[in-house]
Order: structure tokens, then C-alpha cells, then sequence
């Protein structure tokens, strides 16, 4: 097996930091400690963090969106509870906060970038969503309200799960519908 290049490790290594405690929780210092290379080294493939930030964002949306697949190319009912299952393992199997959500809870003190990327994720995680639920027979004013509900629904079980340290309660929440 390759051994994974140093700009995905770094990504890698700042993605599982920043899910774990929020923007503030990793540093060029801490990454390079953990890879066992120099802190400039870092820098060499991103020139701040600000830039590392965007990139992890970015990265997340499209691995999360790209894991979930097309909104109509299973049932609508299957393709929602895909997206269940995307949270659930997430917290449950990587033991994990969804990242946009840590960085969400902090927008207003993110750099502009990363906050755009953070918001990126959540009007394309509603967008993807209001598609199944339009699918499923909803007008889209109500597809985009239900996809709404959802997120938060699952965001805050996430939340309430970690906090109480019950994951099952995290089933035990999205098991019911959103409003």
C-alpha cells in the first residue's frame, strides 16, 4: 500500500484536529509534529491557515456529497436514509463531529474563506436533500424547509450524542422523522 502523499496527510491530519475541537484546535506546528516534518513544510503546500482551512472545507463537502451519490438514483425514501447513515458513521464509526458543523458553531470568527466553504457545504447538503424530498413528492419551498430541518436535526443529535456521551442516543434522534 503507497504510503499517502504529504499534502493529503496534512489534510488528513487537520480535518480529523479541527472535527475533534473546531478551527482553533490544530496548528501548522501540530500537524507537521504529528507527520514528523517541519512546520515549513506545511507552509510549502499552504501558505496560512486560513488557506488549510478553505481547502479541508472544500475537501469534506466533496468527499461527503460525492459518498452520498446522485439525489434521485435510488428511492427517495433510501437516498434519506443514506444520508442518516452519513452522520451516524461519522460520529459512531470515526467517532467524529461532521466538520462543517464544528466550523459552523463558529462562523463569525472563521476567516471569510473558510467560512464560505462552511456555508458551501450547508446550501449544497439542502440542495442535495430538497432534490430527494422533491422526489418524494414536496414542493421545493418545502423540500428546502424539510432539508433544513434535517441537518439540524442530525447536527444537533451529533452534538447532544458527543455532550452526553450516548451515542445511541444519536439513533435514538434521528430515528424520528424531522418536522
Amino acid at each position: 500500500m503507497a504510503q499517502p502523499d504529504t499534502v493529503t496527510r496534512i489534510l488528513d491530519i487537520a480535518e480529523r484536529m479541527a472535527r475533534q475541537g473546531g478551527y482553533n484546535s490544530f496548528s501548522f506546528r501540530d500537524i507537521a509534529g504529528e507527520i514528523g516534518i517541519k512546520a515549513a513544510s506545511v507552509h510549502y503546500h499552504f501558505a496560512n491557515k486560513e488557506a488549510l482551512g478553505a481547502a479541508i472545507a472544500d475537501r469534506y463537502t466533496e468527499n461527503f456529497l460525492a459518498a452520498l451519490g446522485e439525489p434521485v438514483e435510488a428511492a427517495p425514501d433510501e437516498m434519506i436514509q443514506r444520508y442518516v447513515a452519513a452522520y451516524r458513521s461519522a460520529l459512531l464509526d470515526d467517532g467524529l463531529m461532521c466538520l462543517c458543523g464544528m466550523f459552523g458553531a463558529e462562523i463569525s470568527d472563521l476567516p471569510a474563506p473558510v467560512a464560505a466553504k462552511t456555508r458551501s457545504f450547508f446550501e449544497r447538503n439542502m440542495d442535495w436533500l430538497s432534490n430527494v424530498y422533491v422526489a418524494k413528492g414536496l414542493e421545493a419551498g418545502n423540500a428546502r424547509v424539510k432539508a433544513g430541518a434535517l441537518i439540524a436535526q442530525l447536527e444537533g443529535a451529533m452534538i447532544l450524542a458527543r455532550s452526553l456521551d450516548d451515542m445511541a442516543l444519536f439513533d435514538r434522534i434521528s430515528a424520528t422523522p424531522a418536522p
